[in-house]
């Protein structure tokens, strides 16, 4: 197993990337499968890395996590438990929204899409709604 640090070339954001092999990360990268988890952005390049060794006692500095590293793990980490606390309801969110504030159905945790006009709607309604930006394929499992 060949472990990669990667970095997007849009954002600049860090991540890591498990291939069975180099030639696997090679076919990855020309079919667009890989991308940012953070931005979406496909631009994605190896950096540097130092080998991993395993030894006995402490964690080296250079296996502890930068503030901007842990900062992304911890929005993917509320990322993931957004998904798993609200119900996807997709292109029927205002209708949902309105149906929950108008009390005409159960209030729950919902999560969707609405173009930036509804949105507006939705607010001078006095509907509270917040813009998340969650990537595509995050309501599946991530590696």
């Amino acid at each position: 197993m060949k472990v990669y640090n990667l970095r997007c070339e849009a954002g600049g954001h860090g991540f890591e990337g498990w291939f069975a092999s180099q030639a696997d990360y090679e076919q990855q990268k020309a079919s667009g499968l890989l991308c940012c988890p953070v931005c979406g952005s496909a631009q994605v390049e190896k950096t540097l890395s130092a080998p991993r060794l395993n030894l006995k006692g402490g964690h080296s500095q250079a296996e502890e996590k930068s503030p901007a590293l842990q900062a992304q793990a911890r929005l993917l980490q509320l990322a993931r438990e957004l998904i798993a606390n609200t119900e996807d309801v997709g292109e029927r969110f205002a209708e949902e929204a309105r149906k929950m504030h108008y009390q005409e159905s159960e209030a729950r945790n919902i999560r969707g899409k609405v173009s930036a006009d509804e949105r507006e709607a939705l607010l001078d309604e006095g509907i509270a709604v917040l813009p998340l930006p969650i990537l595509e394929g995050m309501d599946g499992p991530l590696q």
